[in-house]
């Protein structure tokens, strides 16, 4: 009996602590580790250069940061752009428009220190809709998570 009562109290305590995130980051984090380890230390051009040209880049205090749009694995190259012609200069080409993740890499010192990755189309846990048949509210299916690497680097 008096065994019981400290391994319930420990329990109770994982429990509680456990719940504060959501079990599958949890279980991927710890079975999967971080898929951008084989590539921090990269330095700038070595990303560009296998990843291809960022949809967009910007300074910080302490660097650089490239933001890529991709589907899939990661960012790769992409086909050669469009020659300028007379195009609405507002407007997005198709291939801006069709990605599913963003990555952002950012740079200090000139070599990558920590890459965020996240779906395109974010849901709240907590968002609802009407079903248009039955009008009763219903969750929203969130999106698929995102992985991330970079098929054209070879990690170190």
């Amino acid at each position: 009996m008096s065994r019981a009562l400290p391994t319930c109290a420990v329990v109770a305590v994982g429990l509680a602590l456990g719940g504060c995130q959501s079990p599958r980051a949890t279980f991927e984090a710890a079975i999967k580790g971080d898929p951008a380890k084989p590539y921090l230390g990269m330095t700038t051009d070595q990303v560009i250069a296998c990843a291809g040209n960022p949809a967009g880049r910007y300074g910080t205090t302490s660097g650089e940061t490239l933001v890529y749009h991709y589907s899939g694995a990661g960012p790769v190259p992409s086909a050669a752009k469009e020659k300028p012609g007379k195009k609405n200069p507002f407007s997005k080409s198709k291939s801006e428009k069709n990605w599913d993740c963003s990555a952002s890499l950012s740079f200090e010192g000139g070599r990558l220190a920590r890459v965020t990755f996240a779906p395109r189309e974010v849901v709240s846990p907590y968002a609802e809709k009407k079903d248009p048949k039955t009008g009763e509210k219903v969750a929203v299916t969130p999106p698929p998570p995102c992985n991330f690497s970079l098929p054209n680097c070879s990690g170190r």
